[in-house]
This record gives C-alpha cells, sequence and structure tokens, in this order.
C-alpha cells in the first residue's frame, strides 16, 4: 500500500522530538511570528531538535514560522504536529538548549509586546478622534494620532476590528505617537485571542 509522504514526515519529525532529551521550562510566554501577523503562546518545553507550545486558538499557517523569547532570540521553526491548541515545533538549525532555558528564567515577568496595527476610536469627556495602534501589550498600547491628549489623561480606545471599549491613561507623548497604560489589564488568554481577532480571526473558529 503506498504511503503518504507528508504524514511520513510528520511521524518522523514526532519521533525525533520524543527521541532527542527534553527540558521541561517555567512556564514562558513568547511570540509566535507567522505571514498572519504575531500570536502569542505559552512555552512548555523544549529540546535540541524541538519545542512545544500551548496556543489559545489554532495555529497560524506558515512554514517555517519564528519563535521570537522575551528577552529578544529568535527562532526559526517549522510545525510538526498540533492537537487541541497544542503544537509541536522543529528547529530548522542547530540551537543551544541551555541558552533558550536560561532566557526563559531570565526574563519571568517581561510583558509581551506585538507590533499589530489596527485603527481605533480614542475618546474622552470633550472629544473624539481617530487613531492608529502599532504596539499592544497586556498593559498598554502605543498609537498615533492627529488629535492631542495630555499626559495623565484618561481615555477610551475602542474598534470595530474586536477592541471593546477599553480605559486607559496617557502616560507619555512623542509628538503624534502616544503611549496608554490600561485600567484593567488583560489576562494571557484574553490578549492572545485578542490578538488573533485582530489580525486573523478565523484561527478562533476553527
Amino acid at each position: 500500500m503506498a504511503t503518504n509522504p507528508s504524514v511520513e514526515a510528520e511521524v518522523e519529525g514526532a519521533t525525533n522530538m520524543r527521541a532527542a532529551p527534553r527540558f521541561t521550562l517555567l512556564i514562558r510566554a513568547a511570540r509566535l511570528v507567522a505571514h498572519e501577523g504575531e500570536f502569542v503562546c505559552v512555552i512548555r518545553d523544549v529540546s535540541e531538535t524541538g519545542i512545544s507550545v500551548r496556543m489559545f486558538h489554532s495555529l497560524p499557517k506558515g512554514d517555517p514560522l519564528e519563535l521570537h523569547m522575551p528577552g529578544g532570540g529568535t527562532y526559526e521553526v517549522r510545525p510538526v504536529w498540533e492537537r487541541d491548541n497544542e503544537a509541536g515545533f522543529e528547529f530548522t538549525k542547530p540551537v543551544e538548549v541551555s541558552q533558550i532555558i536560561n532566557e526563559a528564567s531570565e526574563y519571568p515577568k517581561r510583558g509581551l509586546r506585538l507590533g499589530v496595527f489596527f485603527p481605533i476610536t480614542v475618546s474622552t469627556m470633550t472629544q473624539s478622534g481617530e487613531a492608529i495602534v502599532e504596539n499592544l501589550s497586556q498593559q498598554g498600547a502605543r498609537f498615533e494620532s492627529e488629535t492631542r491628549y495630555a499626559i495623565d489623561q484618561t481615555v477610551k480606545l475602542s474598534s470595530p476590528n474586536g477592541l471593546k471599549e477599553v480605559r486607559a491613561k496617557v502616560r507619555w507623548r512623542r509628538d503624534n505617537q502616544y503611549g496608554v497604560v490600561f485600567d484593567d489589564t488583560f489576562t494571557l488568554g484574553d490578549f492572545a485571542r485578542l490578538a488573533a481577532r485582530l489580525q486573523a480571526p478565523t484561527l478562533l473558529s476553527n
């Protein structure tokens, strides 16, 4: 009986990942960068050949993808398996496992910041203006707007793209760019699903 080469490759890749000594990491959030955008994942364990992560939605499409660690390290990975919002990847190049583990331990509380771009409405008690978000985290956002806002001013952000009204406070201003801190921060799961909803909403329905 003829076999499917893609199935054979997937089985072989998964076998190689299981065969290599695996090290359980302290659970760390990381960015998974694909053609569709930047997404949140949680690293579960790692070996010299691969890494497994937990997602909060279906796996974004792409081969290879890039895994961006909290400390700035970037690793090119190729999907091997996916089930129940968990996924396994193989590294496309040799890696130093100790470096990944040390990096994950060194930045245990560094928040993820995603480079997502989408339009928002910024409202105050006296005015409303349009803006473009350029950067988003669980705690806040950076946006660009022609409308002027004062430092420490309270604003409300909303977007038809999937961001419900969020209260925030302006922390800094540089030319037409503003940095705001949310009154109520997102949980990691809510942040991950928001990122998917803004960039590739079909990942939430699969």
